[in-house]
């Protein structure tokens, strides 16, 4: 076997998926429907199969970190286009080109009677290039390619529907919330490029220590915390964790396909990967580390909260997605760099099975998607039905199911940490647990079990965030009355059948090599970098803990993570199946504690208030004193006033008699003689 990979065949992976999309974007005319899903569908699927045959070549100890091409040279300073591939790269590249080919496929029942056919397919295709381009990069130039050409397209997904006003404000805001990020991730890519000189990861790496010895000028901060932290900036942005989350929930505006994909399985997942990628620098500040851990803590428990109230079924699973990206981070911050690409693979996957489900749902109830107007739906849509049930059980953790090992494993590294703010963030992801249970649950027993709630007339049951009765083209929205749903075609059950199977097995086959193997220890591209923190005990502690996949989930069932599972899925079935008075009765006991959730702790509002109307008022002072008072009033303006003074002085001299131009000559002459005179007798 090679210890190199071809990079003709890597150079493929990610400009097969950007072929299709240009053929689907610029010819979907001449292409049509058919033509458009048929190239795009095939170049993932190509990009899907080399990436399979990478990682079992990188399994086989191949690996690949090299420039592919040189954009320029400034001094010594070479911006690059290049591959870093190993292990955690090509975990990226399986996970990215499985879930977005489910995508496409899911995409041809979903979007079929939609007019921008062609265009949602090139986007979506768009979306994987980029993301294949920043999983796949070796240096920061091409990372911040990556990064921003995901956000551009999330914008455009997002705000596909442009005739909605919701979701051309749903997708403004997600690009200016994640600005926010970028501008501390290009902050922390400038300070290293600064003292390193570098924008290569490997160079980067090998002075990281170097960088570590240094303050940050003019304070007594570390410069390595002070970078960490500034790229962590940009992962809050990307993986929306508090309190730069506010613009996930509100793209679920978008079609439901790229709900599974960017914020599922892709985009929002590109924070934790940049963090796992830097490990090396990230172990050497424990203050950054705590601050990933409280900010982590944070999210998943309090995102939790918002997902108990919640009515539309796309914004439960959107709130669920913000809990488990808190997860994530928190096993980040414990130096738990594995566990939380285990849980990201293993939350790629049923996530993107639930959002498909949501989408199934959606279409059986003629997009409807308020729980409100559902229930009983089992028997109508059975295939959804149990792939959606299947989800849900991984979704909460439940024993021999793939989210049971990851976030089982995430809650043990935190108890195993001894960085400041562990103790909150264990608090935080047991409890977590419970509320988890309590709104999977709440979604599933209130969608597919219970009174059939459907083909009525809508109650007052109105969303502030989307448009319940009338779609973009005025499509009336719910079943009529005496309608009743209808299981979705193939195209769309088929991708759910194939991502149940991973949600239900992913976890057991793959936490023994990826957690406690040598999945992380070969094949790594840095040979003097552990990946694993050998700063921090949390994964040495897990591996003397751990004794096979059975034994786990069977010690499992006495362990406090399951008991407040069964209490939160027994507490959701009593209240929404045999006693739904006593939610309402709560919601009115504590209105307060409800009117905070359902207004989403406010933040909305605070940044309305603080930032977009303090901002608002900055611009216009600078517009007033800058723009229309300095250089409109002073530069611009004064100098045309100034000049026209002038001409307006020199006019009186231009007569166009001679007797007046001879006076001014002997004017003229009689003060460079006196001039001269005078000089000459100092």
């Amino acid at each position: 076997m090679a210890s190199t990979l071809n990079p003709n065949l890597l150079l493929a992976i990610p400009l097969a998926p950007l072929a299709g999309s240009l053929i689907a974007g610029l010819f979907g005319k001449q292409v049509g429907r058919a033509g458009a899903h048929t190239v795009t569908i095939l170049g993932v699927l190509v990009a899907f199969v080399l990436s399979v045959m990478t990682f079992i070549d990188v399994m086989n100890g191949a690996s690949f970190n090299a420039t592919v091409y040189e954009w320029a040279r400034i001094g010594e300073l070479k911006l690059e286009i290049g591959f870093l591939v190993d292990t955690l790269t090509v975990t990226m590249m399986c996970v990215v080109t499985s879930v977005s080919l489910m995508v496409h496929i899911y995409t041809i029942g979903y979007m079929a009677e939609d007019p921008g056919y062609q265009r949602f397919f090139s986007y979506i295709s768009l979306f994987t290039f980029s993301m294949l381009m920043l999983v796949m990069s070796n240096n920061f130039l091409q990372l911040f390619f990556g990064w921003e050409a995901v956000g551009l397209v999330s914008y455009l997904l997002i705000g596909f529907w442009y005739t909605r006003p919701t979701a051309i404000y749903a997708n403004m805001k997600a690009f200016l919330v994640n600005r926010v990020g970028d501008f501390g991730f290009l902050l922390g890519i400038g300070l290293l490029l600064a003292f390193t000189g570098t924008l290569n990861y490997g160079e980067v790496f090998a002075k990281a220590n170097d960088v570590a010895a240094l303050s940050f000028p003019g304070t007594d901060w570390r410069l390595i915390t002070v970078a960490c932290i500034c790229l962590f900036i940009g992962a809050m942005g990307k993986s929306a964790q508090f309190p730069l989350h506010v613009w996930l929930p509100d793209s679920m505006e978008g079609p439901t396909p790229i709900s599974a994909l960017i914020h599922a399985a892709t985009m929002v997942t590109a924070g934790i990967f940049m963090v796992s990628r830097m490990s090396p620098l990230f172990e050497l500040s424990d203050t950054a580390l705590s601050f990933i851990t409280i900010i982590g803590a944070i999210t998943a428990l309090f995102m939790g909260f918002l997902g108990m109230i919640q009515n539309d079924i796309k914004r439960v699973v959107a709130y669920s997605t913000l809990s488990q990206l808190g997860y994530m981070t928190v096993a980040l911050g414990v130096s738990a760099y594995p566990v939380a690409i285990f849980h990201l693979m293993t939350h790629a996957f049923f996530k993107a099975l639930l959002f498909l489900g949501a989408g199934s749902v959606i279409i059986g109830m003629h997009h409807d998607q308020d729980m409100r107007n559902m229930g009983g739906l089992w028997k109508y849509m059975p295939i959804t039905w149990i792939t959606s049930l299947l989800g849900s059980l991984a979704l909460i953790g439940t024993p021999f199911f793939s989210g049971f090992y990851s976030k089982d494993s995430i809650i043990e590294a935190v108890a195993a940490s001894h960085l400041p703010g562990s103790g909150f963030a264990y608090f935080a992801v047991v409890a977590s647990v419970f509320v988890t249970a309590f709104y999977s649950f709440r979604m599933y027993f209130l969608v597919f079990h219970g009174k059939e709630r459907f083909g009525q007339a809508h109650h007052d049951h109105h969303d502030a965030h989307h448009e319940e009765e009338e779609d973009s083209h005025g499509e009336h929205h719910g079943l009529a009355p005496g309608q009743k749903p209808h299981e979705s075609p193939a195209v769309v059950t088929i991708p759910l059948i194939l991502l149940a199977i991973p949600s239900v097995i992913i976890g057991a086959i793959a936490i023994a090599p990826m957690l406690f193997g040598n999945f992380f220890k070969q094949g790594v591209a840095f040979k003097d970098v552990i990946f694993i923190g050998e700063n921090h005990p949390a994964m040495e502690e897990l591996g003397h803990e751990f004794h096979g996949w059975v034994a786990m989930a069977l010690h499992s069932f006495g362990t406090l993570p399951i008991a407040l599972s069964a209490l939160g899925i027994v507490l959701a079935a009593f209240f929404y199946l045999k006693r739904p008075d006593i939610p309402e009765a709560l919601k009115n006991k504590f209105s307060g504690i409800y009117k905070l959730l359902d207004n989403k702790y406010y933040m909305d509002k605070i940044n309305e208030v603080v930032f977009a109307k303090g901002a608002l008022k900055i611009g216009r002072g600078l517009w007033k004193a800058g723009d229309q008072g300095l250089i409109d009033g002073a530069v611009v303006n004064g100098s045309a006033r100034l000049v026209g003074w002038f001409a307006g002085v020199i006019r009186f001299v231009q007569s166009g008699y001679i007797y007046h131009y001879a006076f001014a000559m002997i004017i003229g002459m009689l003060g460079l003689l006196t001039l001269f005179v005078t000089l000459n007798g100092k």
